[in-house]
């Protein structure tokens, strides 16, 4: 790693990045990619590490942008976990399943899947950058994302539903801030409760 002491100037934003698990998340809440981070800055990248625990289809989950003050209602609300990592319609190509793909400042890096050995579940690495389109705030700033799915219908031709999940979702958020230290960061982890099950 190079770096150089120097001055830094007044107005400059500080780098960060918080990492954060829900193991699993609550059936009926969200993960919480970033919280309690006060102050003006801007957001500039996501990292989900996604394991999923049901059958079906897990990418429903929306993410939101809580900027300066929302409470119940976002700013930014998406469509889908799919859409905001660029996957729209699932990550799924017809005759492949799920496929990886990588871009600048979006992707679906890795998949990995059920070996049959073990019941090992898939899981997935998504990233995107806001380097095209930075989400700027000046006052405060919380984001998370729903453990949402599809599941099967109730029979008789009914469609499928929308269905709560209590997926494995790790994550980092990376963001520039007008002060050094954000407020309110998790505690981190001891190395058995980092295991994976």
């Amino acid at each position: 790693m190079d770096y150089e002491l120097d001055e830094v100037d007044e107005d400059a934003s500080w780098f960060h990045a918080q990492w954060r698990r829900s193991h699993p998340v609550p059936f009926g809440e969200v993960h919480t990619l970033l919280d309690g981070v006060t102050g003006a800055g801007s957001y500039v990248g996501t990292y989900i590490a996604w394991g999923v625990n049901s059958p079906g289809w897990w990418g429903e989950g929306e993410l939101k942008f809580h900027l300066d003050g929302d409470d119940e209602f976002p700013t930014i609300c998406g469509t889908g976990t799919e859409d905001y990592f660029g996957g729209a319609w699932n990550f799924d190509v017809p005759g492949q399943g799920y496929t990886a793909y990588t871009t600048p400042y979006l992707g679906l890096n890795q998949i990995l899947r059920p070996d049959g050995l073990y019941s090992s579940q898939q899981r997935f690495g998504m990233y995107r950058w806001h380097v095209l389109d930075p989400i700027r705030f000046s006052q405060d700033l919380r984001v998370t994302v729903q453990s949402l799915g599809i599941g099967p219908g109730q029979g008789n031709g009914l469609p499928h539903r929308y269905r709560h999940t209590s997926d494995d979702i790790a994550s980092t958020s990376l963001f520039y801030l007008d002060a050094p230290v954000s407020a309110s960061r998790p505690a981190a982890p001891d190395l058995l409760t980092l295991e994976v099950d």
